[in-house]
């Protein structure tokens, strides 16, 4: 062995096999104990007598000048336990076990499933992790970096020197790895990686790290998950497992944690997620929604991208608290029958040097054709879903989220920009698939992969995507050649219903098909119909303020539009915010406009959401039957003109009927006559126009008698009095 050779590899943390050289060895059948210990005067082997049971210590010399020393054992053949004394030249007093005597801790097996990518508890092996190796507590450290001259662990223990904690890749899966003795929770570290490629050096933040600094810091934290917090949720859980959320209330509260509420008087602070817990919870109950959906909740650099471009994808952010913190939150909102969803971003990622891109020197996690592997509109890049590793880390992550914080659903962002190569591109600027086709084949095969994964792993979550094009069978099964998501959002319902509303209602007379067209398509996929947060910013404006007219018919077209997507086919979401009348856009950097909600009309608007949550909820007709034909009926589509729409909702059971109208102009219309399947008396569950949420009280005295009088093709009708602006939901009794 050339020794000098290797000493000067390691003095420039270029050698990619260190054990080769420190640790132990046997040099002419003489046992030989190297260290790289810069900061040592003096240093010993230690090992314990095994006649006496003494501790003996053997010096080691200095074999070179910056630090490396060595100990000869003449006649012993056999290695044994030890540690390593020393004193510093500052004279501090040191004693640990070598992490250059420890074996390799990643199984034959291990690289094996990393490499063909199915192991899909791959966080629990990479990464960061406390464990007792040959009965030393220490620190196992595991990252794939297969171009890698070398990798090292780097972190206060060593002074963020990359020469001290240089790793091994004992396979050919490009996993490198080290046992360090000693380290313990709590330590900072990241990855120094040298490419074998134009000498590209960087330090890099660990893929699989479980926390992080709090930015602008970019340290990974060695966090061990372990026993952090006791689950209580177990009857929540069991019932989620056979739940079938399509016949049951889905009604969704989308919230952005770090603007949901802030305290200003704490230097406009972030809520913790305990915070959250007390506050935040109370409020979607009292709401009456079913399920929290929470923007990403990832480590993210940058509070702008509202977490969307994710460095950590297995740390939750340190922005709200430790990780049990957001454990115990996800289990407080279980215990009161809140479900919980993650928007969960496989798309794309941002290109901060210490994140995924140009990994170990090389296009790892993404394509290297930018063509391929870049969204120039984001400033993101691409995952390369054709290869193994990629795929197995998305994977991997999504049943991380649902097996350690019990996540009960992931909406995955952007699918649209994944199933088109030519995603929002130029013609030149994107390279056709093998069959001369603009279809991500490569992405596609993964989303159904993780569908199926994710359903067998976890039945009873919700995968639901964000996909705005007319991709055929998004919802489906991955048998029926369908992408294999629980449900899709409905994108082109809701900009044609905004569209509609938005207009003054004088001239909607020549936009009703606004409100029709969906019900041409409203049972080709299981279709969440969204009011999200990206309807109210970049200049979109509010919600309400989006609603024309003055501030009364504000508040009652906001009221109508309400009650149309509720009776409408489809699970609903709501962005926080919408439920007391935000006036100003939404602002990531601060809290939402809490003050307004001591205001009559606002206080009466989240009075109103309520009711129509609690209708939503308790009538199977809202909610039952979401997805088949079956559940909706047209009773009136053809009144242009007085931009009058009549349906009826059906449940499971023949007997649950609702009949809604609604009335679009602020035109209060008396005797309008309905058709409705039977006689009998009709209650008015809902009228959007009551005085108990700041409208008109123009209604029908809590309901109607159906006359045997013939219309829209029907033996029954109701004459009605029509609220202006308004909407009616009468049920039969």
């Amino acid at each position: 062995m050339d020794l000098t050779r290797h000493i000067n590899s390691i003095l420039k943390a270029r050698h990619g096999n260190p054990h080769e050289v420190l640790g132990p060895h046997m040099v002419d059948e003489t046992l030989v104990i190297r260290a790289f210990l810069p900061e040592a005067r003096e240093a010993w082997v230690v090992k314990r007598d095994a006649d006496t049971g003494k501790r003996v210590k053997t010096p080691m010399q200095r074999i070179h000048r910056e630090g490396f020393h060595e100990a000869v054992f003449d006649g012993v053949t056999d290695p044994f336990d030890y540690t390593i004394r020393l004193v510093t030249h500052w004279d501090e007093r040191r004693e640990f076990h070598d992490p250059y005597a420890m074996p390799p801790v990643l199984s034959d097996f291990d690289h094996h499933l990393l490499g063909e990518g199915t192991h899909y508890k791959n966080y629990e092996k990479m990464g960061s992790h406390v464990r007792i190796i040959n009965g030393v507590r220490g620190v196992h450290f595991a990252v794939w970096a297969p171009n890698a001259r070398s990798v090292s662990v780097i972190g206060e223990f060593n002074g963020w020197d990359a020469r001290r904690h240089l790793m091994r890749q004992p396979g050919a899966s490009g996993i490198w790895e080290l046992f360090i003795p000693g380290l313990a929770e709590g330590t900072l570290y990241k990855f120094e990686i040298l490419s074998r490629f134009n000498n590209y050096r960087q330090q890099k933040s660990d893929p699989f790290a479980f926390f992080c600094e709090v930015r602008p810091k970019t340290a990974n934290i060695v966090y061990s998950l372990k026993n952090k917090h006791v689950w209580q949720d177990a009857e929540w859980m069991e019932r989620r497992r056979t739940a079938n959320w399509f016949d049951e209330p889905v009604s969704i509260y989308e919230v952005h944690a770090g603007s949901w509420m802030r305290v200003p008087e704490e230097g406009n602070r972030f809520l913790t997620w305990n915070e959250l817990a007390e506050r935040l919870l109370p409020h979607v109950k009292n709401l009456g929604c079913t399920h929290i959906q929470l923007l990403p909740v990832s480590e993210h650099p940058l509070d702008a991208s509202w977490g969307y471009q994710t460095i950590g994808y297995y740390a939750p952010t340190s922005r709200f608290g430790r990780p049990e913190d957001f454990m115990n939150f996800v289990d407080q909102c279980h215990q009161q029958g809140i479900g919980v969803l993650v928007d969960w971003v496989p798309a794309h990622f941002p290109k901060d040097a210490h994140g995924l891109g140009f990994f170990d020197g090389t296009c790892l996690y993404e394509h290297a054709d930018p063509r391929k592997g870049e969204h120039r509109d984001w400033g993101t890049l691409i995952f390369n879903y054709g290869r193994n590793e990629v795929k197995n880390y998305l994977i991997g992550n999504a049943l991380y989220w649902l097996d350690k914080y019990h996540i009960d659903g992931l909406r995955v962002d952007a699918v649209a920009s994944m199933l088109y190569l030519d995603y929002s591109k130029q013609p030149g600027d994107w390279v056709p698939n093998q069959f001369g086709g603009n279809e991500n084949l490569e992405a596609i095969a993964f989303l159904k992969t993780f569908n199926e994964v994710v359903h067998q792993y976890h039945p009873g979550v919700l995968t639901i995507a964000e996909e705005s094009t007319s991709w055929p069978a998004v919802s489906r099964p991955t048998y029926l050649n369908g992408l294999g998501f629980s449900m899709k959002w409905n994108m082109g319902w809701m900009h044609d219903t905004l569209d509609y509303f938005s207009q003054d209602p004088i001239f909607r007379k020549y936009h009703a098909n606004k409100l029709t067209f969906s019900m041409l398509y409203a049972f080709t996929e299981n279709f969440v119909l969204p009011f999200s947060h990206d309807e109210v910013v970049h200049g979109k404006r509010s919600l309400l303020d989006k609603m024309p007219g003055d501030m009364w018919q504000k508040f009652a077209n906001f009221r109508t539009l309400l009650a149309y997507m509720f009776c409408h086919p489809g699970k609903k979401l709501l962005f926080a915010g919408f439920e007391f009348g935000q006036w100003n856009e939404w602002n990531f950097d601060q809290s939402l406009d809490w003050h307004l909600t001591q205001y009559e009309p606002h206080a009466k608007l989240t009075r109103f959401v309520q009711a129509l949550n609690w209708t939503y909820r308790t009538e199977p007709a809202l909610h039952q039957v979401d997805f088949e034909w079956q559940g909706f009926e047209w009773i009136d589509f053809s009144d242009y003109d007085s931009s009058v729409i009549a349906f009826l909702r059906r449940g499971r059971n023949p007997e649950d009927i609702l009949i809604c109208v609604f009335n679009c102009t602020p035109v209060p219309r008396h005797d309008y006559r309905i058709g409705v399947p039977r006689g009998g008396y009709y209650a008015e569950l809902l009228n959007t126009d009551s005085g108990e949420f700041w409208g008109s009280n123009v209604g029908n005295a809590g309901g109607k008698h159906a006359d045997h009088w013939k219309c829209h093709g029907r033996e029954w009708s109701l004459s009605l009095t029509l609220p202006p602006l308004g909407a009616l939901i009468l049920k039969p009794v």
